[in-house]
């Protein structure tokens, strides 16, 4: 009996070894898809959204990125079409190459693993900036300098602080006081907010509260929690952007590599994920929470365009990407400049009405919209700053003001707004794990400097 089964055993070593090999050899080529997806979307984005040269993208954006990809990614050919406005990045002899095309309201789509092509006919037209009219519409009369201000940005884009810094400004009473970049990069250079997004997320579902009558407090109505048993029917719009949903994610962080990297569809993805805690109860950081608040701000509101809002506040250089099923990727997929983020952060200090070039005041935000994202009423992380709804909170900063809030993105993105200062401070970056920008510190000798 017992040669019986020793037998056994060696039949099923030998006949899982070469199942463990294709295994391998399956993780392995999925990485070098992904990989290559990425760098056909930054690459995208970079030239397109952002102005940046194949240089300055493969110097920033193509390092210090996740290891999963990080070796792969330089070892693969780029091919762009810059008639078309198309990136093609091979990865493997057998396989069609990986595909990000641009458009000029909503940027790159990164197109799935396995997409054969697409012509569109006629090259794409770019965007009008309006870079002439007068601030915050355009560039003219932006600036007001501030020789403190001033030093401040040079010390953080020239190390000080901590981290890699591309760009730094700083806008008090609507003008700009200090603004520093790095070398290769302008006031027009766009960069991926990474989870500023969220932020923005949450403004554009503040615009279809408004607009559409939607109520955060109410079912989230994502289309695909709709049938009947379906306990996530009952997330609210509110749960969702406060990190409170209860649904599980598989990491910390909920990465969404299918999504960012392998351009698996939002609702292919991140509306799959089960409920595991009552709603409202507990904190935890997910990009699928601001994916599927979004995802359900546009199902409740036909008007939901982030390209037509961005234009009302003069954020011509700022684009929401989609995936190919044209739902949008708020979590993180938004490129934009120092000074259209410097936009958004003045439509909260003027609690969410905006004046345009001719003078005319327009309600954009619901009048307590400020107050909602702002307060800490979900429940919160254990960590440094507190969160509000899509927007973190530095009341807990000594030598901060206690109504400072802000947008916080990977790789050292920051908007920092402080109405009781009528302030806004913009860091962007490249930092990685091992060097971070210290956007307390920095923001507390803002602080300090203008009282």
């Amino acid at each position: 009996m017992r040669k019986k089964i020793a037998s056994t055993l060696v039949v099923a070593a030998v006949a899982a070894a070469p199942l463990a090999a294709q295994d391998n050899a399956d993780d392995l080529l999925y990485n070098r898809a992904l990989a290559a997806g990425y760098k056909a979307q930054f690459t995208c984005s970079g030239l397109w959204n952002g102005g940046k040269t194949p240089e300055n993208i493969a110097r920033d954006e193509l390092t210090g990125i996740y290891p999963r990809i990080a070796s792969i990614v330089p070892t693969l050919k780029t091919e762009i079409d810059e008639a078309e406005r198309q990136v093609k990045v091979a990865y493997a002899d057998n396989a069609q190459p990986r595909i990000a095309i641009w458009n000029r309201r909503t940027g790159c789509t990164s197109l799935p693993i396995g997409f054969g092509g697409i012509k569109t006919g006629a090259a794409v037209k770019l965007r009008d900036f309006q870079d002439e009219l007068p601030w915050p519409m355009g560039d003219a009369n932006a600036d007001a300098p501030d020789k403190a201000m001033h030093t401040l940005a040079s010390k953080a884009v020239s190390g000080g602080f901590g981290g890699k810094t591309s760009a730094v400004l700083v806008m008090r009473r609507g003008k700009i006081t200090g603004e520093a970049y790095m070398p290769g990069h302008d006031r027009h250079t766009g960069q991926r907010t990474w989870s500023v997004a969220k932020s923005i997320a949450g403004t554009l579902i503040g615009h279809a509260v408004l607009n559409g009558g939607i109520d955060v407090h109410k079912a989230a109505q994502v289309p695909e929690w709709q049938a009947f048993g379906d306990s996530r029917k009952s997330i609210t719009l509110d749960n969702l952007m406060r990190m409170a949903s209860g649904l599980y994610s598989d990491t910390s962080g909920n990465r969404t590599d299918p999504v960012y990297m392998g351009a698996a569809s939002v609702t292919q993805r991140s509306t799959s994920w089960p409920l595991i805690r009552r709603p409202g109860t507990y904190f935890r950081y997910a990009n699928n929470d601001t994916l599927m608040a979004t995802h359900g701000a546009q199902a409740q509101y036909d008007g939901f365009d982030p390209y037509a809002f961005f234009y009302t506040i003069g954020m011509t250089r700022t684009y929401a990407e989609t995936d190919w099923q044209d739902s949008y990727i708020l979590s993180s997929q938004v490129w934009t400049t120092a000074r259209d983020l410097a936009r958004l952060g003045q439509l909260y200090l003027n609690n969410g009405i905006w004046k345009n070039a001719a003078g005319q005041e327009q309600r954009l935000l619901p009048e307590n919209w400020r107050a909602y994202v702002t307060a800490p009423s979900g429940p919160q992380p254990d960590r440094q700053f507190g969160y509000g709804a899509t927007f973190w909170l530095m009341n807990r900063s000594h030598g901060i003001p206690a109504d400072t809030f802000a947008g916080f993105g990977n790789r050292g993105q920051y908007l920092v707004i402080i109405p009781s200062m009528d302030m806004v401070i913009v860091r962007r970056g490249y930092d990685t794990r091992e060097t971070r920008f210290n956007i307390e510190e920095f923001t507390k000798q803002i602080v300090a400097e203008s009282q």
